[in-house]
């Protein structure tokens, strides 16, 4: 274990402005908190913020940093608290350590649930201070050397979350060294056989072409001596998880890869790294299509270099990274390469120089990393916010175009209405259309690299939640979710208000914003939408808002004769339909939405869709049918003689009515029951006088089957009820039909 001066030691090497003391105490403390504390593996537990410390050291990080190391375990795993740590080692350490303390007290119902809220809670202490993402990556990768020693459920999970998240969120930062580390060791926990196979494949191949890489290396040296340009030419061979990453996309052996090795040339300038180029592309013959110019367009990250892939020495595939050595430190360290984290001087509780902060937050990955936090805070869930961050982490980007030049980096697959949100979440929410490369495209059409992409806009149009199915950035699914939810949630305030107006005027009253909103406090409600959407979900009863707003309220209702006997619908069900006959709305069927399950009805006059449910028995145009507001699952619907209705209260009952556009036809579910003759050919006639009728047969299913007879169940789609009585009307009139009736169970 590093000892205390080795620690201070290696940290004055490179910052001899240091604060000595604050190492030292930061040392002890750590030290004396984690006490007898034990490692799975049997090492002191101290032994954890020490090495995390350590690899920091190496990216030559900031004092304030190698302390957040030291220190980052005690509020969650000792007695320390974070007020003790901001009493002694000042209120900026003692926020980087808070960021990286998991939650430990909430209830949550799952462990994905648990790691999605851990990560959010870390991206929000991120996005505030980049150094918590440094010293967390740091502990992941410090973990992730130790991995063997904890239990296989625990291994499974850390590795899992490595390969998805952390070595992915490395990349973005620019911190490629770290990246391939960290994949490195997951794969092998993840995946032992096949990281066992391309070990020993690469101790195969490394034998069989001994002194390959330095061959490459003097030829192209000594190439680039002779035109007089200096650079540092480095050959490496890929790491496993890299070559078995490539083998899987592209479904070739280890044998049929082309770049298992990679040289970097390293040179003073930018004119340096085309020149090199010119004479690696004059030299040896180049492989097609293996030329990324990303100096000219900087990846995300920031990361620069030109890569091309030649047939050089032995005719072997290499591929060439070029680059200046200011973006060798950049493609090596990423964030941590910044001058502003080795620089800054801050010592105990002293706030860095505003030139600092300016620097840090006007950076590519990190101005990346606080835009991804603000959309995915608003995600609804934490494991959306773990699927939104995941999305966002791909690595693969295609680069767009707007009209007027702007560049937009893309995940690969992304669509124009990902285009759309990157470019500002109102333009993608106004999206109807899209143009690319001046010709009109589908909306899900995928881009490809230099697409100029124009978006068509309607100030009128909300996207349909349907949009999700084809989003590929977390940006944009977030942002069809919110608008989903934002829409719903009027739906309900809708639904609330009528509701709410109908038993005002009841009692003869007028109902007002400022008489609700006067109210808010009784009713446990923050806003006035609040109020009047858990009114729509049914989550609040409406007799309590009449207390909260009208004081005699009890005295002014009327009772039980308020429901009166509207209609007597028979005795099908078994029972009188009893109605609230102040519950009136008129409900409408989308043109563009499946009439069955879920969605399909949307109140008159608002423009999106409230969850409405056709219970099974089926209802069509033309029927009576009620509605049954059920709290967190919207309206369901029942034809008025479904048995299911006496199931539910009075209290809980909607009349709606149908409200049908003649222009555009629907069909909707409904159910008979046909006794016929058991004889060849019957069904047939049955199926016909169905189809020659107009009706659609979803389902037939015998019921019972004798000798002479068979009793069926046909679930079939008309138009409306007169559609319906048709087709039933022809199917009596056949001879091998006894009865027809139809059913709504």
């Amino acid at each position: 274990m590093m000892r205390q001066y080795e620690l201070v030691e290696r940290v004055l090497n490179y910052d001899p402005k240091a604060d000595e003391a604050l190492l030292n105490r930061a040392y002890v403390y750590a030290m004396k908190a984690h006490g007898h504390q034990k490692r799975a593996s049997g090492d002191p537990y101290f032994s954890h913020p020490l090495e995390v410390a350590a690899i920091l050291t190496d990216l030559k990080l900031d004092g304030a940093t190698i302390v957040t190391a030291l220190l980052h375990d005690v509020i969650e795993d000792t007695e320390a608290t974070r007020a003790e740590v901001d009493q002694l080692f000042g209120s900026e350490i003692g926020s980087l350590v808070d960021g990286l303390t998991k939650i430990r007290r909430l209830d949550l119902v799952s462990k994905k649930a648990e790691q999605a809220e851990n990560f959010r809670k870390l991206l929000v202490a991120i996005s505030s201070d980049i150094r918590v993402l440094l010293v967390k990556l740091a502990d992941r990768l410090h973990n992730m050397r130790t991995l063997e020693h904890v239990k296989p459920e625990t291994r499974k999970r850390n590795a899992e979350e490595t390969i998805d998240i952390y070595a992915p969120l490395a990349s973005r930062m620019g911190m490629e060294a770290m990246r391939e580390e960290l994949e490195d060791h997951a794969f092998r926990w993840l995946n032992p056989e096949a990281y066992t196979t391309v070990t020993e494949k690469l101790t195969e191949l490394r034998k069989s072409n001994e002194g390959l890489v330095e061959d490459i290396r003097a030829a192209l040296a000594g190439k680039l001596e002779e035109v007089g340009i200096k650079a540092e030419v480095a050959g490496r061979e890929k790491k496993p998880y890299a070559i078995w990453s490539k083998m899987a996309n592209k479904q070739i052996s280890l044998e049929q890869l082309s770049d298992i090795y990679a040289f970097r040339v390293v040179v003073d300038s930018i004119d340096d790294c085309y020149r090199v180029l010119g004479v690696s592309h004059t030299t040896w013959r180049t492989v097609p299509g293996r030329f990324k110019d990303y100096i000219s367009t900087p990846k995300r990250n920031n990361y620069q270099s030109i890569h091309t892939t030649v047939v050089g020495p032995r005719h072997q595939r290499v591929e060439l990274q070029i680059r200046t050595r200011a973006m060798h430190e950049i493609a090596e360290y990423g964030v941590a390469a910044h001058a502003f984290y080795k620089d800054t001087g801050r010592t105990n509780g002293q706030t860095a120089p505003k030139n600092a902060v300016e620097l840090e937050k006007d950076s590519g990955p990190y101005l990346w990393l606080r835009r991804l936090v603000e959309t995915l805070l608003e995600g609804a869930n934490p494991e959306e916010f773990l699927e939104h961050t995941k999305l966002e982490l791909f690595k693969d980007q295609v680069f767009c175009f707007t009209p007027k030049g702007r560049l937009i980096a893309l995940p690969r697959g992304a669509t124009p209405l990902d285009f759309a949100f990157a470019v500002h979440t109102d333009v993608g929410n106004a999206a109807v259309g899209a143009f690319v490369n001046g010709r009109q495209v589908p909306i899900d059409t995928q881009l490809r690299n230099g697409d100029e992409v124009e978006i068509e806009t309607s100030d009128n149009h909300r996207p349909p939640a349907a949009w999700e199915n084809f989003m590929v950035t977390g940006r944009a699914r977030s942002a069809i979710r919110r608008a989903a939810r934002d829409a719903l949630r009027e739906q309900y305030s809708e639904l609330g208000r009528r509701l709410i107006a109908s038993r005002f005027e009841r009692v003869g009253e007028e109902l007002t914003d400022e008489v609700l909103m006067k109210a808010l406090p009784r009713l446990g409600q923050k806003s006035l939408e609040d109020a009047l959407a858990a009114v729509g979900r049914n989550e609040l009863p409406i007799i309590d808002v009449l207390r909260a707003t009208i004081p005699d309220a009890a005295a002014k209702e009327p009772k039980k004769e308020a429901y009166r006997r509207t209609r007597r619908f028979g005795r099908a069900s078994g029972q009188d339909g009893w109605f609230n006959i102040d519950r009136v709305l008129s409900l409408k069927f989308r043109a563009d939405q499946e009439p069955k399950g879920l969605g399909g009805l949307a109140i008159r006059g608002v423009k999106d869709d409230l969850p409405v449910n056709f219970e099974p028995g089926g209802a069509v145009p033309g029927d009576r049918i009620v509605g049954v507001l059920t709290p967190g699952e919207g309206i369901r619907i029942f034809q008025i003689h479904s048995p299911r209705l006496k199931e539910f209260e009075h209290e809980g009952w909607i009349d709606v009515t149908w409200d049908i556009d003649p222009d555009t036809p629907q069909r909707f579910p409904a159910r008979i029951n046909v006794t016929a003759l058991n004889e060849p050919g019957s069904l047939a006639q049955i199926a016909n006088v169905i189809g020659e009728g107009g009706g659609n047969i979803d389902n037939v299913r015998m019921v019972r089957r004798a000798s002479d007879f068979t009793e069926m169940r046909i679930e079939l789609e008309v138009l409306d009820l007169v559609h319906l009585n048709h087709i039933i009307t022809g199917l009596r009139e056949k001879a091998v039909v006894n009865k027809v009736e139809r059913v709504f169970d």
